[in-house]
């Protein structure tokens, strides 16, 4: 019967910890494995993260180019025919934010806009937060209204 008390890991999945320190006739006496002088031996030793020994590192050999703007806004591209799609699945007359998220289109956070890939056949109202010329041009054709949110 198993119970707490019985429970092991399994044959071969475990190792006895290497005794080190433990004197001379051990095999790992002296040194403890740490070979000879240098920080490395020392106790406290911790290597800072991208040090290489001195040689100049990774990092600072690499040169530097680029520019990252901090004030970049990112929009999550939907494309008309997934709209048309989510109409076709959900018979909406208006297609904002909350329907999207629910549908799984966007996450939370994202700024949404409209692209114009396929096409909308269907008058409906679309809200988001940046259209292109092309997709409010087709929602128009198609009797809808773009509104900007």
């Amino acid at each position: 019967m198993i119970n707490l008390s019985s429970l092991k890991p399994a044959e071969g999945s475990t190792k006895n910890n290497k005794r080190i320190g433990r004197g001379q006739g051990s095999g790992r006496g002296g040194t403890s494995t740490k070979g000879h002088k240098g920080a490395q031996s020392r106790s406290g030793y911790s290597a800072k993260r991208g040090f290489e020994g001195g040689q100049m590192p990774l990092q600072r050999r690499v040169p530097k180019f680029g520019f990252k703007n901090p004030n970049r806004v990112e929009f999550k591209g939907v494309n008309l025919d997934t709209i048309q799609a989510l109409i076709d699945n959900t018979q909406a007359t208006v297609v904002d934010f909350n329907l999207m998220f629910e549908h799984g289109l966007v996450s939370k956070k994202d700024l949404v806009k409209v692209l114009s890939r396929g096409g909308i056949n269907t008058a409906v109202e679309v809200k988001a937060h940046g259209f292109s010329a092309s997709a409010i041009a087709a929602i128009e054709a198609a009797g809808g209204k773009a509104i900007v949110a």
